[in-house]
């Protein structure tokens, strides 16, 4: 079912039925979630006390289907990717989250959400476009999101992300090709956990220049573990020496590297 909304072959109701059927009967999800023949309704909002408030979303279902990427050296229309009337998340889930936003019951924002969040530019050209299955694919879209939690004054939001099966930090900004531009919230990918990428090379220090946002990368398997607390954001990603082996007195599991966020003061520190 991933990239079933594609634009060469979108698939039939009958199919995405069949699949939110299996996917319900067949994961520990909460009953509230029953599909409801063709769709069902994932996206949600959960509190943790006052600490917390995590709106858990579903960038699948209701986008608009995704800018084809040409074969060879060009990239996705830039004017398709960048159009106002695009959304990754719909109409209605848009609207939603927005209206979150105007009340403030916990220190901390988290976006839950599936796919790159914060640009990743790797000519640092505004002119050239890429990465069309991400948010960058929907950039109107991430632009009412993040200048809507601006406007709404959220304080502390941190968008946490998969996908992409490498370790990344990101900050996040209005505009990433104003690396001066203030900053708005910070990012968290997490790697996968056994699905390789060990083999994928390294950003260079001309890529990092162009992306003075980004802080990290590792295409390590493991996880990050976040702790947080009323004055700060702790993150820890965490890498293994070897998913292969089957003894776990065998494998190492460290911690690469650490970032922090402090209430009230956007921006990924190292710890």
């Amino acid at each position: 079912m991933n990239n079933w909304n594609g634009t060469t072959s979108p698939a039939p109701a009958a199919r995405k039925a069949a699949g939110f059927q299996a996917f319900y009967e067949n994961t520990p999800i909460r009953s509230t979630a029953k599909p409801n023949g063709a769709s069902i309704q994932l996206y949600r909002q959960l509190m943790w006390g006052n600490l917390a408030r995590f709106h858990m979303l579903d960038t699948r279902q209701y986008r608009s289907a995704q800018v084809p990427d040409p074969a060879g050296d060009a990239g996705p229309a830039c004017a398709d990717m960048r159009s106002t009337s695009r959304s990754i998340l719909g109409a209605t889930e848009e609207a939603w989250l927005l209206k979150q936003f105007e009340s403030h019951p916990a220190t901390w924002d988290f976006l839950g959400q599936q796919v790159f969040f914060a640009t990743r530019d790797a000519d640092g050209d505004k002119a050239t476009c890429e990465s069309n299955d991400s948010w960058q694919g929907y950039e109107a879209s991430r632009n009412r999101i993040q200048q809507g939690w601006v406007d709404r004054k959220v304080a502390n939001p941190v968008v946490l992300t998969g996908d992409v099966h490498r370790h990344w930090a990101a900050d996040l900004r209005l505009d990433y090709f104003d690396h001066s531009a203030p900053l708005i919230g910070s990012e968290l990918v997490t790697t996968s956990v056994t699905s390789n990428s060990d083999t994928a090379a390294a950003p260079s220090a001309a890529w990092y220049a162009n992306n003075p946002h980004v802080k990290y990368c590792k295409g390590e398997r493991g996880y990050v573990r976040v702790t947080t607390t009323p004055s700060q954001m702790r993150a820890d990603f965490m890498t293994t020496s070897d998913t292969s082996v089957y003894d776990p007195a065998s494998v190492v599991i460290k911690n690469d590297v650490s970032y922090v966020v402090q209430a009230g003061k956007a921006g990924l520190q190292k710890a």
